[in-house]
């Protein structure tokens, strides 16, 4: 298979520059004065030409000087230098949360710099507005809170749904995240301060996907929280109540999706950090129903799949070799059984669906087998049998370090949220490995969450090894000028291009289908040369053309299974006449970019 050759950051330079000198069309807003200088959408900051500020009645509301997008970009990237001077030594939480607070007034005041700023930054700020931070700003998310962003339904809103989506100002919503805040990373139930997440994913899809801004929409769907300490806080944010389970969730949640898609029928809506129940439920509930996904589920599976594929490609085998991969999953949780689910598609895809993979499945009482009492269904599929275990010589609940040592896996997948599962012994154990290069995958979040780190994992499992985690961590220094590359097996290089492409192609539905062409495209995103030292995953510079790539890979393969019902002036019958090329130029013609454009008052 060929295997073309990434796009340099470089590229994406020349593009922002290109884009930097386009001309914007004028904005009409139907404010002036001060009400204009209050929404962070309009407001220009001292940036308003003198002759705006007279037709907008702002003449007099701001010093006299003009300072232009470029002198207020490089004053606020001063300001961000000198407070990461300011902070050098201070405790991790604490200059996190301060850069955090900086990126967010900035937000709060002027959308259009502050995305500009994030763009250009990506790499740097990524980890300060998304993971592993915003696990951070959720667990703080009350105290922190100062101004609304977004829209809070609740259990006590039941009935009154519909009416309360025109509350919302935009007329045009395209991409929303929902949360109920039950499982918020590997923090568990955080309940309202879970908003953190859907505004922190919506920054990413208009970063890397180029989403407008003004039509996106992070969503709580406040049902209550069983965690105490919140319940007892005096600064707790949402419904003091346990929350609803059974018939009484979904019925909130039905009258929810239903009243989005009845003000906006093409509106694609992400599940995000639901419990695993629940995520699995909806999922099915509405997949067919709505144009929807669970990025948990999904979006996880996608990113590991082609973390997967990647990892085939480096020990210099076929594609289809991927069919005989050992790979061990620790975490039965919807991350974990998603990417089995994918894998498992994908096995049956090459190797026909009578293949048997070599999946095996750990949770917190071992290896999940199907004489286990009380298995949940999800994970039945991939419950072994007292057959297969016994010619590997394990037993029913045969623990993590039992199982590497005598599966001898190609992978070692964490998804489980249990920090420093991944130990010495497990990974010393990775050593005897019967892959040439094995792969270890330490993906959950936050930080503190990870199974192991990638100086543990290089240390103890030996340098010949594949390294992917779900957190940002550097590169380790393996001495003699080597290194190991560690990558970031992030949902960030899947779910903005899956949430793009599905958009402009005006898909109906997100298929399976849908998913494996974008996780395969991914995989496909590295030069052999790339793969060959270790890097599964691009460097997020280039966020913008992996997602251009990714949301192309996404329309073809939903104009292919005819779900794509076209957007705006383009209809399906156009989209299938459309050359590979064409698509992904068509995808980045359509990425928003951040530009002060003139504004025009009307009445």
């Amino acid at each position: 298979m060929m295997w073309r050759v990434a796009r340099s950051a470089a590229s994406s330079l020349r593009q922002t520059r290109r884009m930097s000198t386009a001309i914007a069309g004028p904005s009409i807003v139907h404010k002036r004065g001060a009400d204009i200088l209050h929404d962070p959408w309009f407001n220009k900051d001292t940036g308003f030409p003198l002759t705006e500020r007279d037709r907008l009645g702002l003449r007099g509301l701001l010093p006299p000087r003009v300072i232009s997008f470029e002198q207020q970009y490089a004053r606020f990237m001063e300001s961000y230098s000198s407070l990461e001077k300011n902070t050098q030594g201070q405790p991790i939480k604490v200059v996190s949360l301060a850069k955090w607070r900086i990126l967010n007034r900035l937000h709060d005041r002027n959308e259009t710099l502050y995305y500009r700023v994030l763009m250009d930054n990506i790499k740097s700020f990524a980890p300060v507005i998304y993971t592993p931070t915003v696990g951070l700003v959720c667990q703080n998310y009350s105290g922190l809170f100062r101004r609304p962003r977004g829209m809070y339904f609740s259990a006590k809103d039941k009935g009154e749904m519909m009416s309360m989506i025109y509350n919302w100002p935009a007329h045009q919503v395209d991409m929303i995240v929902l949360t109920d805040g039950s499982r918020i990373l590997g923090l568990g139930d955080l309940g309202v301060q879970g908003m953190g997440i859907p505004i922190g994913k919506l920054d990413m899809y208009v970063a890397a996907a180029g989403i407008n801004p003004q039509r996106i929409l992070p969503v709580m769907l406040d049902v209550g929280t069983n965690n105490e300490k919140l319940l007892k806080d005096r600064l707790y944010l949402g419904l003091r109540q346990p929350r609803l389970e059974g018939e009484e969730f979904l019925s909130i949640v039905d009258e929810f999706m239903e009243a989005v898609h009845a003000r906006w029928p093409k509106a694609i809506v992400q599940f995000e950090d639901f419990q695993m129940k629940w995520a699995f439920e909806t999922l099915e509930r509405y997949r067919t129903r709505f144009c929807m996904f669970n990025d948990d589920i999904q979006g996880t599976a996608g990113v590991a799949l082609a973390g997967l594929l990647g990892t085939v490609r480096s020990q210099g085998r076929p594609l289809t070799d991927f069919a005989n991969q050992k790979i061990v999953v620790v975490g039965a949780g919807s991350a974990g059984l998603g990417v089995l689910k994918m894998a498992l598609q994908a096995v049956s895809r090459m190797s026909g669906p009578e293949a048997v993979p070599h999946f095996f499945l750990l949770d917190k009482d071992g290896l999940i087998t199907k004489e286990r009492k009380c298995i949940d269904p999800a994970a039945v599929p991939f419950a072994k049998s007292l057959g297969e275990i016994e010619e590997c010589g394990l037993n029913e609940g045969s623990g993590l370090i039992e199982v590497v040592k005598k599966v001898k896996p190609h992978v070692l997948l964490g998804l489980s949220g249990v920090g420093g599962v991944f130990n010495e012994e497990v990974l010393k154990a990775m050593r005897e490995s019967d892959s040439i290069k094995p792969a270890i995958f330490a993906m959950s979040n936050p930080t503190a969450n990870a199974e192991c780190t990638g100086i543990d994992a290089f240390k103890h499992a030996g340098e010949n090894i594949v390294f992917a985690s779900g957190s940002p961590f550097e590169n380790v220094d393996l001495g003699n000028g080597k290194v190991g590359h560690v990558n970031q097996a992030n949902n960030m290089y899947l779910f903005p291009g899956l949430g793009l492409g599905s958009l402009l192609c005006g898909a109906r539905i997100i298929t399976d289908e849908m998913l494996q062409a974008a996780a395969e495209c991914l995989a496909s995103y590295m030069t052999d040369e790339e793969i060959q030292r270790g890097v599964l995953y691009p460097s997020i510079d280039s966020i913008r053309d992996i997602t251009a790539e990714v949301g192309a890979a996404v329309m073809r393969a939903a104009i292919a299974q005819e779900v794509a019902e076209g957007h705006g002036d383009v209809g399906p019958n156009e989209l299938s006449h459309m050359s590979k090329d064409e698509i992904i130029q068509y995808v980045k013609d359509n990425m928003w970019y951040p530009i002060y454009s003139p504004l025009v008052h009307e009445k």
